[in-house]
This record gives structure tokens, sequence and C-alpha cells, in this order.
């Protein structure tokens, strides 16, 4: 619980595994006693935002993305819209929202997808269950499947909006965006596969309906160093390279900002 009277609110990006980072943002935001009350998470984002509403802390949000084998052979999907199946990731995220709704959670929270059919971006809140905005915000064209809701089709919401910064504007007093998405420029050795260039391509998209999201933030944090890391991570010891580079990240822009902060 907030001791301040300030509203603090969190958007979280999107961004695979690197969404990891989000977890160590909120641990420092916790260790410094900032508890968002609401949050807007796209992607990775939802998955964190969502655990964190849920009340779990950030430090039990990195151990839940280690527990989550999704890249394995059981997992393949050869009959959908994608080489992963949804279905595989739900049982993950039912283990531990059940049939909750967003509203539900603890904390405010709003989930950003992309229904398909229209090209229309879709905020999920309060009445839709948790499990399913988090699938049709985090299901990467390509690689998991679409998801539907109500007979509609959804995709990533990273599509439309990868920082769902303007989400939350005007609803909180002082707004913090997370976004683990930095875009630098490569030599073209990198992009010697279909995998790098797919990626790379989303990157450049997201970037341009990112871009514009970064003026809104009081506080705005995006860990430069995370470009050297992969959408998607397999390895462990890297997840918890991605924690601490977030965590650094907002505990180094901390002293520029915390002037602005009334407590």
């Amino acid at each position: 619980m907030n001791n301040s009277s300030t509203v603090f609110g969190l958007a979280l990006s999107g961004g695979g595994h690197k969404g990891i980072a989000h977890a160590g943002v909120l641990q420092f935001l916790t260790e410094q006693n900032i508890f968002p009350e609401i949050i807007s998470g796209t992607s990775a984002g939802s998955i964190v935002g969502g655990l964190y509403a849920n009340g779990m802390t950030p430090k039990d949000i990195l151990s839940f993305f280690k527990s989550v084998n999704l890249f394995s052979w059981s997992h393949l999907s050869f009959r959908k819209a994608g080489f992963l199946d949804a279905d595989q990731f739900a049982r993950y995220l039912e283990r531990e929202f059940g049939d909750k709704t967003i509203k539900d959670l603890e904390v405010e929270l709003y989930i950003s997808a992309t229904e398909i059919e229209r090209g229309k971006l879709k905020i999920f809140h309060k009445n839709t269950k948790v499990v399913s905005a988090i699938l049709a915000s985090s299901a990467f064209p390509g690689v998991f499947s679409p998801v539907v809701i109500n007979n509609r089709i959804y995709s990533d919401g990273g599509i439309l909006n990868n920082y769902p910064v303007n989400t939350i504007q005007g609803r909180c007093d002082f707004l913090i965006g997370s976004n683990v998405n930095p875009v630098l420029m490569y030599n073209q050795t990198r992009f010697t596969s279909i995998k790098s260039v797919a990626l790379r391509a989303f990157e450049i998209m997201m970037m341009q309906n990112t871009f514009p999201q970064n003026e809104l933030c009081d506080w705005h944090i995006q860990p430069e160093k995370l470009a050297n890391y992969s959408t998607f991570e397999t390895s462990k010891k890297r997840m918890d390279e991605i924690f601490e580079i977030g965590y650094h990240e907002a505990k180094q822009n901390f002293e520029k900002i915390k002037d602005k902060i009334v407590f």
C-alpha cells in the first residue's frame, strides 16, 4: 500500500523475455516504497503487470518466467496460426489466476491487444478474464496462435501500441513508463536468418508506435543494454541478467527524477 497521496501509474511495454526487466524496475520501486495503483501492459508487460496486480512479488515474477518452458516439442502447434499453442501457455497462467477477472485483482489493470479482423486496438479491463486478456495481448504474430474472445480474434497488442502509456494518461498523478525495446543500429552480419530479420522488422514496427509515448511519461525508463538480449531468451542466467538490468536502470535514473515525486 502507498503511504503517499500520490497515485502512481506504471506503463509496461511488450518485449518477450526482455519484459523481465519490468520486474527489476518493480523491485526497485518496491524498495523505494513506490507501489503503482494503476498499471497498463502490452504483451510481456501484461504478464508482468498482471502477476504484480495479483499480488506476486517482483522476484517471484522472475521465477515465474524461468519456470515457463514454452519452447519444447510438446508445445508446438501444427493446426493453428502460430507454431506455439496458446493453450499450453494458458495452463501456466491458470495456475496463478484461475478464473479471476481483471476487476478481481489488487491493482487497477489495463491490457492491450490487437483485434485482427478490424485492425483496432482493444483495451481489456474489469470483466475480462485475466488469463484470456494476457493470452490475447501476448499472441506474438506467427509465434503464438491468435486468441478468440467473444467471437473476436486477437493478436499481440504491440502491433498497434507496444508501450501503452497513453492508456493511463490522466488516470494517475505520476506516470512511470518502462520500455524494454531499445532499437539500435546493428551490423548487417546480425541478419543472417529468417528469425533475425522477422524480429528486427517487428522491432522497427513497434518503434514507430513507441516513440510518441515516451514524452507522456513523468519518468521514462529504457535500458539500452537490453539491445544485447533476444525477444525469446531460454537461458535462466540471461533472465537473471535482464532482471538486474531493469533494476539498475531504475536505480540509476531515480536520482534525476526523485525531486519531482511528492510523497
